[in-house]
């Protein structure tokens, strides 16, 4: 399934979307972040579509003028989270390509994503994440509406193998 914005097509990840992700995926300043590694290689980024992007829920965020897949969003309900949710709740997880950060692009594509979750799957509660020191992923939280909730401490992230402090945000059903 598709979902679209004035800018955006949020579509399900193709195998051939394997170059476009990992010339966004394997800049570092992008995966760390977010609590992965950046990508190897183009054949890494192939083996995660497959492997994890291939998720029901998980969306390609293909900037419409270009036709190319810059980042990916997901919804994640239920105990499908990260965070174990009863199932009438989900959790929203992207990132953005650097080129495309400061352009109000992936508000664009979380507000769609919340539209699609609260009046179409009648979702009640929406919740999103971000690692201490994330201040744009912060942001783009707050624009679209997530209210702090509570902090995480001194968490084992296996991911990348680390212990990381992670801020969970929350947004009602509006």
């Amino acid at each position: 399934m598709n979902l679209e914005t004035e800018r955006l097509l949020l579509r399900p990840w193709k195998s051939e979307d394997a170059e476009s992700l990992y010339k966004y995926a394997s800049d570092d300043r992008v995966g760390p972040i977010a609590g992965w590694n950046p990508h190897k290689s183009v054949e890494d980024s192939a083996q995660i579509i497959n492997d994890v992007l291939s998720a029901e829920g998980t969306y390609a965020v293909v900037l419409k003028e270009t036709n190319e897949p810059i980042g990916s969003i997901g919804l994640m309900i239920g105990e499908k989270s990260n965070l174990r949710l009863p199932e009438k709740e989900g959790e929203i997880g992207y990132w953005i390509g650097v080129p495309y950060w400061g352009q109000c692009l992936m508000p664009e594509a979380i507000n769609e994503l919340i539209r699609y979750a609260f009046v179409e799957l009648k979702i009640s509660r929406l919740w999103c994440g971000y690692f201490d020191g994330n201040e744009k992923s912060k942001r783009c939280q707050e624009k679209c509406g997530f209210k702090y909730h509570h902090t995480n401490k001194d968490i084992y992230w296996e991911l990348t193998d680390d212990i990381r402090t992670e801020h969970i945000t929350c947004l009602e059903k509006r």
